[in-house]
């Protein structure tokens, strides 16, 4: 007797499609929704997903590692930038310096990526900004803080659209591209998500399952130009500009610079008073956490 499907839960968001590819397309789609069932949602509801028990596999947020017990992550998928991202974004209006920021609307789909930004706003000097979480609207965020921090899919959107927003508006912001800003201040590439397995999840099965994961990666990173095509039907951007985003700006191998990003971040984050002191050993076999 097969043993049941794993519960995944996934991202529809332009970033991980490639890790998606063989669980959307032919031919190896069929042969994977006999041993898998997805469930679509966003970032921050998957390690609550896990944490919860209705879910066996998600695509969480690196922050969820310290606050949800028992995780184990599934080696060989990432989704980082080892540069600029240009989907994670503060933005601010021009002429208040970062220093003077009082409050921040935070998107509300990415833990991660709060943290990240509390972490950063400690470097800057300006540990007492506020966060309030919203809904990625840029001109209602604006309206209510003096700072907005955008993610994903609305985060693109908003940079090209940054013309139109001058002219509309009339007031000058100012975009920090905050994978960019760690990198600068760090060194370190900036993790976004990963693949981690409930506790409940049998380790046996680990390997097995890493290797669709991967091979489903590999697959999608060879289909860039299908994907671009594909995903500039359902988002107003070019060709060419997902494409370059999808191959430039994201990184998806969970490769040793990686792994020390995490680490490094994760002890950034314990210094600030972000999250909870974790160590990678735990959840990723091989890993000595400094």
């Amino acid at each position: 007797m097969a043993p049941p499907r794993l519960r995944i839960a996934a991202i529809r968001f332009l970033n991980p499609a490639p890790l998606m590819w063989d669980f959307d397309h032919p031919p190896q789609a069929q042969d994977l929704a006999r041993r898998y069932q997805i469930d679509w949602m966003l970032p921050s509801e998957c390690a609550d997903r896990l944490a919860g028990g209705t879910a066996d596999i998600g695509l969480v947020p690196i922050a969820a590692l310290a606050v949800t017990p028992g995780l184990r992550i599934l080696p060989g998928c990432t989704i980082a930038s080892k540069d600029r991202v240009r989907s994670l974004l503060l933005v601010r209006r021009a002429h208040q310096p970062i220093q003077a920021i009082r409050t921040v609307a935070a998107d509300t789909a990415s833990r991660t990526t709060i943290a990240y930004s509390r972490i950063l706003f400690h470097k800057w000097g300006n540990p007492g900004a506020k966060f309030i979480p919203m809904a990625a609207d840029l001109d209602a965020m604006l309206e209510r803080a003096d700072a907005a921090i955008v993610i994903g899919d609305p985060a693109l959107l908003a940079l090209e659209e940054e013309a139109n927003q001058l002219e509309r508006t009339g007031e000058e912001l100012a975009y920090h591209d905050l994978a960019h800003e760690w990198r600068s201040l760090t060194g370190l590439p900036f993790v976004s998500a990963l693949w981690a397995v409930a506790p409940g999840v049998d380790g046996s099965r680990l390997d097995e399952i890493a290797a669709d994961f991967i091979r489903s990666r590999d697959h999608g990173m060879a289909h860039i130009d299908e994907l671009a095509a594909e995903w500039s039907q359902r988002l107003p951007l070019d060709e060419s500009t997902i494409r370059r985003y999808l191959s430039e700006n994201i990184h998806y191998l969970l490769d040793e610079e990686c792994i020390a990003g995490m680490d490094g971040f994760f002890r950034a984050a314990a210094d600030a008073g972000v999250l909870p002191r974790y160590h990678l050993a735990g959840a990723l076999p091989g890993v000595v956490s400094s």
